[in-house]
């Protein structure tokens, strides 16, 4: 073989050996990049234990003027204070005290959204607060049209926004029905131009019979009355995670997904079969749930870990399993026992200030 075709071959295989090179460094970039999404400065922030800390709440609910009815435990009458003097204590490291002037210092000129259910609606009631507290005289205007509500904190030019929406994708009204498009997201075109999204869905998948918002599912041109639940949520949430890779740039935006918040109607998850949320006073002592994992925490890895955008995993699904004690219960303004949602000041500070570790740290 002539020394030119030698030359042509080695640059041939080089090439060859580069771009086999770059796929493998695709390839573990999707499926480590949860795990690094999980960890703020090498310390993971979602392993660790519930620990009495004198220096809780952050705020008092009657001197914020963000919580609604169905929040403030302490106005419906809830006897004790105990689940209010919690704090989260990561295994390897100090998770910084939210420091809300920093907060708007550092996102100044900024939007910040959050999207989703009415659990977004817990996280974003307890950030205002806990922004209140810390510059109580500072000019803040609310306003709210249709499905986006926003406190605006005009000295620092930054605005917190709230999307609703139960499922991210689409229900769209047609001839048949209610439809949930497990494929559509038009809802999306409010969520650009952000510089932080932080996203949340999960609670109303579970729902049926009168609770049930939709009549039929449809994929393509697929209709269907029903489908495994746990199956929708993984499609619908495919379609979020095609929409980030597509109108997200990282340089412009953070992304992060808020993790499936756990419900406490079983008091057989943690060993207490006949009792449910209503009642408790303590969190559950170590740092692992007797029930596990739920499905639906599984289903969110595995979609993250597609994205090949940047995503962050606020990773709260065990630490608030372990917070039987944090739910409205009977307190919550209504006849039932709530025990999906979190009371305020409560468990959603904590979610707040891991989102803000995972900004400074």
């Amino acid at each position: 073989m002539g020394t030119r075709h030698q030359a042509l071959l080695f640059l041939f295989l080089q090439a060859l050996f580069l771009f086999f090179q770059q796929g493998r460094t695709e390839h573990s970039y999707n499926v480590s990049s949860l795990r690094e999404r999980k960890l703020a400065g090498g310390c993971n922030l979602f392993q660790g234990k519930w620990v009495f800390d004198a220096s809780y709440p952050f705020y008092d609910s009657s001197g914020c003027p963000f919580i609604d009815d169905e929040f403030d435990c302490q106005k419906h009458g809830r006897p004790d204070k105990q689940y209010l003097k919690f704090s989260w204590k990561p295994d390897s490291c100090i998770l910084p005290r939210f420091d809300g002037m920093e907060f708007l210092r550092r996102w100044s000129g900024k939007k910040i959204m959050f999207v989703g259910d009415s659990l977004s609606l817990n996280m974003w009631e307890s950030l205002n607060c806990m922004i209140h507290a810390s510059v109580p005289s500072a000019k803040t205007s609310y306003s709210k049209k249709d499905l986006i509500s926003s406190v605006t904190y005009q000295d620092y030019g930054v605005t917190v926004l709230l999307y609703h929406t139960t499922f991210l994708v689409d229900i769209v009204k047609e001839q048949v029905g209610r439809v949930l498009k497990l494929d559509s997201i038009n809802g999306g075109n409010s969520w650009k131009g952000m510089d932080m999204l932080i996203f949340n869905s999960w609670h109303w998948w579970t729902h049926k019979g009168k609770s049930q918002p939709w009549d039929y599912m449809q994929e393509g041109t697929a209709l269907y009355k029903d489908m495994d639940r746990l199956t929708a949520f993984e499609k619908g949430l495919t379609t979020w995670a095609r929409w980030v890779d597509l109108n997200i740039d990282p340089s412009r935006t953070r992304v992060f997904f808020q993790g499936i918040s756990p419900t406490h109607y079983q008091g057989k998850e943690w060993n207490q079969p006949k009792k449910t949320c209503n009642g408790q006073l303590e969190p559950l002592a170590g740092s692992t749930y007797p029930a596990g994992t739920p499905a639906a925490a599984s289903v969110v890895n595995k979609v993250l870990s597609s994205i090949k955008k940047p995503v962050y995993l606020l990773d709260i699904t065990t630490l608030s399993q372990l917070r039987k004690d944090g739910h409205p219960s009977a307190y919550g303004g209504g006849s039932g026992n709530d025990c999906s949602h979190w009371c305020l000041p409560g468990l959603p500070d904590t979610w707040n200030q891991l989102l803000y570790a995972a900004l400074v740290m």
